[in-house]
């Protein structure tokens, strides 16, 4: 193949590359407008994941408490799941006050910066 016919490729690839990308962001854009409970308790899940990392890459927390915390993270996101399964794929207020109380428990586990 030559040097043009590869930077046409590579190009051509780039430009499909970014057009999924921007199709991902609008799809999500759109979930979080229709799913703004969900979305709130799956932040909140996302941010005591990195937190747990941090943690364990700094040394304040044990990879053993850090694997007990990410399984109850993944509980609380398996419940948040069979919750919004059963209305339509949304959480109610009362669903979503359960799931939070949860996750205040398990970030109370995870050390202050």
């Amino acid at each position: 193949m030559s040097i043009s016919n590869r930077n046409t490729v590579s190009f051509a690839a780039a430009i499909v590359a970014c057009a999924a990308l921007v199709g991902t962001a609008s799809a999500d854009d759109t979930w979080q407008k229709n799913h703004p409970r969900r979305e709130q308790v799956n932040q909140r899940l996302s941010n005591q994941n990195k937190r747990i990392n941090a943690d364990v890459k700094n040394g304040t927390m044990t990879k053993s408490q850090a694997a007990a915390a990410h399984q109850e993270d993944h509980q609380v996101r398996q419940e948040e799941r069979d919750m919004a399964s059963q209305n339509g794929g949304h959480i109610t207020k009362s669903e979503q006050k359960v799931l939070n109380g949860q996750e205040n428990a398990i970030s109370g586990q995870i050390p202050p910066k």
